[in-house]
């Protein structure tokens, strides 16, 4: 299974429609309501419903993935995208929030065996996260939709395969 990143086409067909939860970052605005934008944008070519949850920053995205992915109430996610952005500064601080914060997902995801999109910017400046976030240019929430759902998929068709 293959997916364009350019046309953003896809073989993946659904059943029933997905649930996902996005996890966002709120620390840049401005950058997370375009990544948001192209979450949005292409949850909606697959007739995905989504929940949005907003967590300071990008430390906290894998906590809230581990609460959300537990709830008891509600309907289950089947996928979950997480979006934000990290901005180099002039300390160390960049590379323990970039590390951690994948390193935090990746457990998480691993351990609950759960769908996970990374759409969480690494970047040096403004200008290249606007680059990436914009819908109309890279669409990196898009992709991380994308990403969530084709896991989902392979987990679906692994999961028949039983």
């Amino acid at each position: 299974m293959q997916i364009s990143s350019e046309n953003k086409t896809s073989p993946l067909r659904f059943q029933n429609p997905p649930h996902v939860l996005i996890l966002e970052a709120r620390f840049y605005t401005r950058v997370n309501d375009l990544l948001v934008d192209g979450a949005k944008s292409t949850l909606k070519k697959f007739n995905a419903t989504h929940e949005l949850m907003a967590v300071p920053g990008a430390l906290e995205i894998p906590s809230a993935l581990q609460f959300a992915s537990q709830r008891k109430t509600g309907r289950p996610f089947d996928a979950y995208v997480a979006l934000g952005c990290i901005i180099r500064g002039e300390s160390y601080h960049y590379d323990i929030v970039c590390n951690e914060s994948a390193r935090g997902l990746m457990d998480v995801s691993l351990k609950f065996d759960l769908a996970v999109g990374n759409g969480i910017l690494t970047i040096e400046n403004e200008e290249q996260a606007l680059e990436r976030a914009d819908k109309s240019r890279l669409d990196k929430g898009g992709d991380a939709v994308l990403a969530a759902l084709s896991l989902f998929y392979l987990k679906l068709t692994y999961e028949s395969e039983k």
